[in-house]
């Protein structure tokens, strides 16, 4: 649905008037389109220990990103991007500060802030302890900047996955992506011929695809080259059908909380692809009530969609011939899961045990031919279902997050594709919060 406080505080009316009484100025982000550049400007490199990495820039100039050592006069820049593995006591990150404090102030709108580290590894006690500032620097950061511009953190064991991160967090793809740490270990990671359809040749499979996120996800997948198998209930069958149509992909009628449905969706594959390649459990449902008046059905139901099936369907995939070597699946979480939500118990149950299933299978996933599962914890997206809530209540939630606006189904949807994406190989077990740095119920 449409955000119309967004839409009157970017016109030049609006924008005077929200300004002159301190009303929260959402900028439009800027999302991605085919054909775009990866950046709509240059880019300032920087390094906390002197020079730049040359495979940093060989990186960068490739995907067609003018790159600076320095920041010219008066010159707005679309990126500022430091390399700060070498850090090893506070008194380094002081070299962080000197780059990013102006680099800051030339950021053009929808700008891009990323920062280059090594995670804490249990060695020197300082060590950790400066390694891990960077995490509070770039979350405190990205809350700081404004017009749509964001923040993230890399920490680079490995450079396998390093082009393929750098080309989602710089891109529009990432647009409610804000104040995220995401780890890049060694892995399986092969670049793709064409970096406009990273997922070419591939089968994918969305569950919950007859709408919202789900359709999206869909949608984005098949952009992006791979061809998309859409699952859902047998009641959703119009929609499905659509959503199906409009990506040039094929209907699956599956109940995931069926006792049957992992069996279902074997001979599925068996009768109709090569194998599985991407997996996106979507499905899920609410059944909100206080956990005073909750009944068991509405406990029992929405573990069964949520959290079970996932459970299920894994373990017939991992057993079974049906997925293929090097796939990915995503999971979808929720920053419920992470911080909780009034009157969802069993929603952030489920939600929270995505993220433990995630982190339990990814050693087993690994083992099946350098496979992934990853999750994506979604915060306050403009969907059906939120347009449903009371106006006051859904625009508190939309300006509580950095970026003072909800996100679209699609910038789920491109996070999914990330992660499903070859490239991403070095990225396993994790969760990826698409929220625009908002936890909801925090």
């Amino acid at each position: 649905m449409s955000d119309r406080y967004l839409n009157l505080v970017n016109s030049q009316l609006g924008s005077a008037v929200a300004s002159r009484v301190g009303l929260p100025q959402p900028a439009v982000l800027r999302r991605y389109s085919a054909g775009d550049p990866l950046l709509p400007g240059p880019a300032v490199l920087g390094s906390t220990a002197g020079a730049v990495p040359t495979a940093l820039t060989t990186i960068l100039t490739k995907a067609g990103v003018e790159v600076l050592d320095s920041l010219p006069d008066g010159q707005k820049i679309a990126a500022a991007i430091v390399d700060a593995r070498s850090v090893a006591s506070p008194g380094d990150l002081g070299a962080l500060r000197e780059f990013l404090q102006p680099a800051v102030k030339a950021l053009q709108a929808s700008g891009r802030v990323l920062v280059l580290g090594r995670a804490a590894d249990g060695g020197s006690i300082a060590v950790d302890a400066a390694r891990q500032a960077l995490d509070g620097i770039v979350r405190s950061l990205a809350k700081e900047l404004r017009r749509g511009a964001t923040a993230n953190l890399l920490w680079v064991e490995d450079e396998a996955s390093l082009e393929s991160a750098l080309r989602f967090f710089l891109s529009g793809k990432s647009a409610y992506v804000d104040g995220q740490p995401v780890r890049l270990d060694a892995g399986q990671a092969p670049n793709p011929s064409d970096w406009d359809h990273p997922l070419a040749g591939k089968t994918a499979l969305v569950t919950g695809a007859a709408r919202g996120i789900g359709a999206a996800i869909a949608g984005v997948l098949a952009r992006d080259g791979a061809q998309v198998i859409c699952a859902d209930l047998t009641q959703a069958g119009e929609a499905l059908a659509k959503v199906a149509n409009r990506v040039g992909g094929t209907t699956l009628h599956l109940d995931v909380a069926s006792t049957e449905a992992p069996k279902r969706l074997l001979d599925h594959l068996a009768a109709h692809t090569d194998g599985l390649d991407i997996l996106i459990h979507n499905a899920g449902i609410t059944r909100d009530k206080l956990m005073a008046n909750m009944k068991p059905e509405q406990w029992d139901s929405v573990i069964a969609v949520n959290l079970e099936s996932q459970l299920r369907i894994n373990d017939a995939l991992l057993g079974s011939d049906q997925l293929n070597e090097q796939a990915r699946v995503v999971c979808l979480s929720s920053t419920t899961g992470l911080s909780g939500n009034r009157g969802q118990t069993n929603y952030g149950a489920t939600k929270a045990g995505v993220i433990g299933l995630v982190r339990a299978s990814a050693a087993a996933f690994a083992g099946h031919g350098a496979s992934t599962i990853n999750a994506i914890a979604p915060g306050f997206i403009d969907t059906e279902m939120t347009a449903k809530m009371p106006l006051a209540t859904r625009e508190v939630a939309r300006r509580l997050s950095s970026l003072q606006q909800a996100g679209l189904p699609v910038d789920v949807a491109e996070g999914v594709a990330w992660l499903s994406s070859p490239g991403a190989g070095g990225v396993n077990g994790q969760v990826l919060r698409v929220c625009g740095q908002n936890l909801v119920g925090a």
